[in-house]
């Protein structure tokens, strides 16, 4: 079947089989910052942005994006050299397997809330896992993020 979606404002046309999820879609076609890591929305490191909401496309089935926008780390390069300035001022990034889905999720975030709350922020983040550092550096780097301009 053929998906017609706009992939970073772009148009894009790819044909896939019908199970298929975006996550796959995407990496076969070249889009290698797409992480897969759990394979059932639990962990966030495949997350991008679907109309600016974030979705995990480890579970989200291609087809079901005809039409709709799809925003990748590659369409946000900008905000996300200030997200990753601000993780590393912070020390909140180790590895670094995370830091895809962590910085499109918080880019929604700012973009949904002008002051969040420690508590509307965790929540926020909530589907995003780190295995290697606290949540305490990632929350200051978090609200380092939401303050510049």
């Amino acid at each position: 079947m053929l998906v017609t979606f706009f992939l970073n404002n772009t148009e894009v046309s790819y044909s896939v089989n019908p199970g298929e999820y975006l996550a796959d879609t995407l990496r076969k076609h070249g889009l290698k910052s797409i992480k897969v890591g759990c394979n059932e929305s639990s962990c966030g490191s495949c997350t991008l942005l679907v109309d600016n909401k974030p979705m995990m496309s480890c579970s989200l089935l291609t087809a079901s994006v005809e039409g709709k926008h799809i925003t990748t780390i590659e369409g946000i390069q900008e905000e996300a050299a200030k997200i990753s300035r601000c993780f590393s001022e912070e020390g909140a990034d180790q590895c670094g397997f995370c830091n895809v889905g962590y910085a499109l999720v918080i880019y929604s975030l700012k973009r949904e809330y002008k002051n969040p709350t420690d508590e509307e922020i965790k929540d926020y983040i909530v589907g995003n896992l780190c295995r290697c550092s606290g949540l305490h550096s990632q929350m200051n780097a978090i609200k380092a993020y939401l303050k510049e301009e």
